[in-house]
């Protein structure tokens, strides 16, 4: 069975194309088959002006029938798509959604905070790993960041805050901002509790996992994203491009990225991120997964 999830965000749009096998044991395995990301940057007009500029809702378009044509030459069944936080903010997010419909046959979904919180934990990472351990799942993305507690072997809390790299770049995120996340992590996730560990998803902390030349499967510590933080703060954008080879859309956001990561860590005294390279669109393809099959 093959699956496609498609995440429309704040920073980037991205098609998921996973082909679902069942083991000797019952349950199902997941081989990507291909990712595709495209760098809309949609926060950058809905952060500004409320809405998506006729620009803008061209490059979508164009996207989802690029995509769509992928989907079908890889003889897709189901699909599921879903758009965050600057769909959610966009004033003509609807007529949007009407016209992909209308030209691709694509239906998407907004999604409010709390349900990508919880689509990000189904991946269900926290599970493999060991019960004596409290985690949590810290997803950054352009326009908001999702919080998703695990603790003694099941999910306790979630939470999303309007904290991305986005409006980190257009100083849109205040102080009040800042301290409704401590107060969650101090009073909701760390009171009373011991060795919380990170999940760190989002394509920022994947390129800084990368830029260590950490073997997979290894956790990056507190220390070593303050050092990224500060090594990449020295430098402009073009520098970054040059010296670490990075994308220009990733270039600007990585700095306030590695911000909000250092502060939830901070807040909740987690010393280790492990970054198993999952975001909203391996969710989706569990998620989708569960409700074809419950069909």
């Amino acid at each position: 069975m093959r699956l496609a999830a498609i995440d429309i965000g704040s920073n980037a749009a991205r098609l998921l194309i996973t082909e679902v096998n069942i083991r000797n044991d019952g349950t199902p395995g997941f081989i990507k088959l291909n990712l595709v990301r495209v760098p809309l940057r949609l926060g950058f007009d809905v952060f500004d002006t409320g809405e998506i500029t006729k620009e803008k809702i061209g490059m979508i378009l164009q996207t989802m029938r690029a995509y769509k044509h992928l989907i079908n030459a890889y003889g897709v069944k189901y699909i599921k798509a879903c758009a965050t936080s600057a769909m959610r903010d966009a004033r003509n997010a609807d007529d949007i959604i009407r016209k992909v419909k209308l030209e691709t046959g694509i239906e998407i979904e907004i999604i409010s905070g709390d349900l990508e919180a919880t689509l990000i934990y189904e991946n269900h990472i926290a599970e493999t790993m060991s019960k004596d351990q409290s985690y949590l799942y810290i997803d950054v993305g352009g326009g908001s960041t999702e919080l998703t507690f695990f603790d003694e072997g099941k999910l306790d809390i979630k939470q999303s805050f309007n904290i991305g790299t986005i409006r980190l770049l257009k100083n849109m995120v205040t102080d009040d901002h800042w301290n409704q996340m401590k107060d969650f992590l101090k009073n909701k996730v760390k009171a009373g509790r011991k060795n919380i560990i990170a999940i760190g998803s989002g394509g920022n902390i994947n390129k800084v996992f990368s830029l260590s030349k950490r073997k997979e499967g290894k956790s990056l510590n507190l220390e070593v994203l303050r050092d990224y933080h500060k090594e990449l703060s020295n430098f402009t954008i073009d520098e970054r491009i040059e010296i670490y080879k990075l994308r220009r859309d990733r270039a600007d956001v990585i700095v306030p990225a590695l911000l909000i990561f250092i502060n939830v860590m901070r807040w909740v005294g987690c010393e280790e991120i492990y970054v198993p390279k999952i975001g909203l669109a391996d969710g989706l393809i569990h998620h989708l997964y569960n409700e074809v099959m419950t069909f």
